[in-house]
């Protein structure tokens, strides 16, 4: 039987179809690769074409929040307001306690962000995004983020509110020490788990934080965008996965033209 099987050619017989001197009969295997690529060119072309609309809307909003300023007094959780609104916040800096966001970079460099809390009026907690700093380029010497003489002031803040940065993997995510010296150092860290370091209520911790304003004093490099690569990129991802798909199908009929056997 096996024999019989190997025999007869791998083809599939509806797929025939002449063309002048030629005829087209592609192999099932062909085919069926041939499928497979296709259909994975073009779902990666699709998912890039998303992600270049999220990050245009991303920007949308970027912009069109730069309209006003809403005092954050006013407001129950700093969640209650779309991502990216500007605020302004009154309270006391505790620079006595701060966090340095690891794993974050800039222009290919390797750093951190400073996240200083500011108590407000009403014993809340609101983290602040004073900037990036660069790595020292020794894990055990973490960088000067003192704040100085404003350490336990109270200030007038100004900022965006935004998400913390989340790991594309769990495996990049590390919490904060219970214990120990401050700054301390933490990787992708959730709410509860910055709140279980500062030792409070969760509930007391504003679940979004203020990427303070390029302008604003105490603060290190900033120059705050919704992403590092704009829609451009995306888009151009698409269009390169849909040619991979055309291209594809030219070769697929190429390669399966061939010559009729003269009778």
């Amino acid at each position: 039987m096996a024999g019989i099987i190997g025999a007869v050619p791998l083809r599939i017989a509806f797929a025939h179809r002449a063309f002048g001197s030629r005829v087209f009969a592609p192999s099932w295997l062909m085919t069926a690769a041939t499928v497979l690529l296709l259909v994975l060119f073009v779902n990666l072309g699709r998912w890039q074409w998303g992600r270049a609309e999220f990050k245009q809307h991303l920007m949308t909003e970027f912009t069109r929040q730069s309209e006003r300023v809403i005092t954050l007094a006013g407001q129950s959780h700093a969640a209650s307001l779309p991502r990216y609104a500007r605020v302004e916040a009154t309270g006391v800096w505790d620079g006595s306690r701060q966090f340095l966001l690891d794993n974050r970079t800039r222009d290919g460099r390797a750093g951190y962000e400073v996240l200083t809390p500011l108590r407000l009026g009403d014993d809340r907690w609101l983290l602040v995004n004073r900037g990036w700093v660069p790595f020292t380029g020794y894990r055990d010497r973490l960088p000067d983020v003192a704040l100085g003489a404003v350490s336990l002031q109270q200030v007038r803040v100004r900022g965006r509110l935004d998400n913390l940065p989340v790991a594309g993997l769990i495996g990049g995510r590390a919490a904060p020490a219970l214990a120990g010296a401050w700054p301390r150092l933490t990787s992708f860290p959730e709410e509860r788990e910055l709140a279980a370091a500062l030792g409070v209520d969760t509930t007391r911790v504003e679940p979004r934080v203020l990427l303070l304003d390029d302008a604003a004093p105490d603060g290190y490099r900033r120059g705050w965008r919704p992403f590092v690569k704009g829609p451009e990129q995306n888009w151009a991802y698409a269009i390169q996965w849909w040619s991979f798909a055309v291209l594809l199908l030219v070769l697929y009929v190429t390669l399966n033209l061939k010559k009729q056997d003269a009778a």
